[in-house]
């Protein structure tokens, strides 16, 4: 009986099931149970500062839909998502080619170019500052009267371009944007640069024999070869600039803008309308789910093996 083939199955099926069973009981209890209980006080008049509420069915759904300000802050967001991780991406892998392969040859082999490690050092230092902390200096830099934006523009001459207030204007979401890049942008060369390494010195001499140059190793090797990690630092991005919430919170003034975390935030604790508040949570799951998938189905390509 324990030889026979069926049995065996049957055990490994059993064997798989509880082996998995406690990870995925761990999974289900603090990450698919939240996302239930926000489905559920969504469709709720819960105030979030007591324990009574009425279900409203989809009435939140419904005010969400109608709300301009959802609206405004949805758009910003998708705003942040579609540029922020371009331009994040695009010169983290400038500055990680630059650091891996950019340097002088040596022989056939490459190198990246002078002082690369200080430089990988240098670019990963706002990564060990918190958000708080990045979106103090930089609203002080953006600040219209003492402000080293303003000072720098007028020294050069540049005083048409002075703003009288930054942040709260139309250029807010711009100025959130260079925030947001420059934070994170030192995290990726150090990703992409990790990446790089991993690419045997062989393929280049091989194109450096065949006499490609910088441009046409970048794109024909190094881009490929590191297809991978570039598509998960997409999705990675894409939810770091979805999660906007301490650089607008904190260097945004009050009504100046608003991303869904913080017209979130405001709903919910300034408000006191949490069900309401955890309808736009639900949405921003929304988005962050087909944002996702969508790079995920986008970016899917053969896997080159080297």
């Amino acid at each position: 009986m324990r030889y026979d083939r069926r049995y065996r199955k049957l055990d490994q099926y059993r064997f798989i099931v509880w082996f998995l069973s406690l990870p995925l009981l761990v999974y289900g209890l603090f990450v698919v149970s939240p996302f239930l209980q926000a489905f559920f006080y969504s469709m709720t008049d819960w105030t979030g500062y007591s324990s009574d509420y009425n279900f409203v069915g989809f009435d939140n759904y419904e005010r969400m839909w109608n709300d301009d300000k959802f609206w405004d802050a949805a758009r910003n967001s998708v705003l942040l998502l579609v540029i922020a991780p371009l331009i994040t991406l695009a010169m983290g892998l400038f500055f990680a080619y630059m650091l891996s392969a950019g340097g002088r040859s040596r022989g056939h082999g490459v190198s990246g170019v002078a002082g690369s490690k200080l430089y990988k050092i240098v670019y990963f230092f706002p990564q060990v500052l918190s958000l708080a902390i990045i979106a103090v200096i930089w609203a002080r830099i953006y600040s219209p009267r003492s402000g080293a934006l303003n000072a720098g523009l007028e020294t050069v001459g540049l005083d048409s371009w002075t703003r009288e207030d930054w942040l709260g204007s139309s250029w807010a979401i711009w100025c959130v944007l260079v925030v947001l890049c420059w934070s994170f942008v030192g995290f990726y060369v150090v990703l992409f640069s990790a990446a790089m390494s991993a690419i045997p010195t062989e393929i280049y001499e091989a194109a450096r024999l065949d006499g490609a140059g910088r441009s046409v190793t970048f794109f024909r090797i190094t881009f490929p070869l590191t297809w991978e990690t570039v598509r998960t630092g997409w999705i990675y991005m894409g939810i770091q600039a979805l999660d906007a919430f301490a650089l607008v919170n904190v260097m945004v003034p009050e009504h100046g803008m608003d991303v869904l975390p913080s017209y979130l935030f405001e709903k919910s604790f300034r408000d006191a309308q949490a069900g309401y508040a955890t309808t736009i949570g639900v949405a921003l799951f929304l988005i962050t789910l087909l944002f996702a998938a969508v790079m995920m189905r986008l970016g899917r390509r053969e896997r080159i093996e080297f």
